[in-house]
């Protein structure tokens, strides 16, 4: 080759690449019961909704009844939504909707979502990083107009993450569908296909699949595999068909019938005793069924309030349904005066005397710590109703 030979090297191919930018959102409906107890907790105090997910990232409802900052004087409730998990640099969109619950669908709405291309999306540096409003609704207004409704308010939230990737294939191009494993079980329940055991309940059977009941608890398990003889049918005692009915709805599915769930709650607190709800706790704590358990517990929570903590205490000591239990305690002595005055605490006072003292004793704890915190209060509650007393030392008359 001479020395003036030149080489000519190909140029590499070129190279393309496409960003695909998109938002993964969800939403969560968060419920206020109790509207009016929450007044008065203070400047900066919030009610924080259950954790939930949404782009891979944990989030949660905060509402500030009085407000999050002082320069309003408690004139406006405060709304925001806060990152609870770890993570940095999160870009997202949010909406708030307070809902109007007089059916003329009139909802607050903010939304973030409609100034994206305006402003961006937020972006939150790390965990505790926090979107939302100060002002969110006058409080005259919100109590005035068909957001309130039997002093509940609902509040829903939709979260947008914005997420990119490289590549020539669009974002979450396959769908995965969801868990279906329940259904296809009920499916099998309710066909009676394969049954193999028979349940007489006050003289109503129901068929059912003996591995699958000794898979969902231990105590069916040991009833049909610990005897040597098979057994075919059996007789259940003590407890009502539609209990057994929505049990076994459970163990194929893993979740309650609806129509049901919703049937027992619009029964009323009146008729809490006999609800499918407290029915249902007796009957997990029979076969150890403790998801079953711990979903009613969790209804029952929900519409718990200062007229019904009484009789719910009671429940929860009858059924051992100990977590439902501390909750009626905390919330009867947060709210000792209203509580006090209340026919649950009279049935209480009335037939369960131990409780109550158990009630009392609670009380008198958190009193004690008040008083060593700095409270002025000296005389206990037990010495105040035991002389007819309530709370703020007014004189309340015994029902008779």
């Amino acid at each position: 080759m001479s020395d003036d030979t030149v080489m000519i090297v190909p140029a590499d191919s070129p190279t393309t690449s496409q960003p695909m930018i998109d938002t993964v959102k969800g939403s969560h409906h968060f419920v206020i019961r109790g509207y009016s107890l929450t007044k008065g907790m203070g400047i900066g105090q919030f009610i924080s909704s259950d954790n939930f997910t949404v782009g891979g990232y944990k989030w949660a409802i905060y509402f500030y009844p009085d407000g999050k900052t002082p320069e309003d004087n408690s004139s406006y409730v405060s709304v925001f939504v806060a990152l609870t998990s770890e993570g940095s640099d999160v870009k997202a969109l949010f909406e708030l909707t307070l809902v109007d619950q007089s059916g003329k669908k009139k909802h607050w709405v903010r939304s973030h979502f409609d100034r994206a291309m305006e402003n961006g999306p937020c972006e939150l540096k790390r965990k505790g990083s926090m979107w939302g409003y100060k002002r969110f609704q006058r409080r005259v207004s919100l109590e005035t107009t068909g957001y309130l409704k039997n002093d509940c308010l609902k509040i829903n939230c939709t979260v947008g993450v914005v997420v990119s990737a490289t590549g020539n294939t669009r974002l979450r191009s396959t769908q995965v569908p969801g868990f279906d494993i329940g259904s296809h079980f009920g499916m099998l329940l309710e066909s009676n296909e394969g049954s193999d055991v028979i349940f007489n309940v006050a003289g109503e059977t129901f068929h059912a699949h003996k591995l699958v009941l000794a898979a969902r608890s231990h105590v069916f398990q040991s009833n049909f595999f610990s005897l040597e003889e098979n057994v075919h049918e059996i007789v259940v005692i003590d407890m009502e068909p539609k209990v057994f009915k929505a049990m076994l709805h459970f163990i194929y599915t893993d979740e309650l019938n609806k129509d049901e769930l919703t049937a027992s709650s619009a029964s009323g607190e009146s008729y809490l005793a006999d609800t499918l709800l407290v029915k249902l706790i007796a009957a997990a704590d029979v076969y150890d069924l403790c998801r079953l358990k711990r979903i009613c517990e969790f209804h029952i929570e929900k519409d718990m309030s200062v007229t019904s903590v009484g009789r719910i205490l009671v429940l929860a000591d009858t059924y051992h349904a100990m977590e439902v239990k501390a909750i009626c305690l905390r919330f009867a002595s947060e709210n000792f005066a209203a509580v006090s005055k209340s026919d649950g605490f009279e049935y209480l006072k009335a037939n369960y005397p131990s409780l109550q003292a158990e009630f009392l004793k609670t009380v008198g704890g958190c009193e004690k710590d008040h008083s060593s915190s700095g409270g002025s209060e000296t005389m206990s509650v037990c010495t105040r109703l035991s002389d007819g007393g309530d709370t703020n030392n007014r004189s309340v008359r015994q029902k008779t």
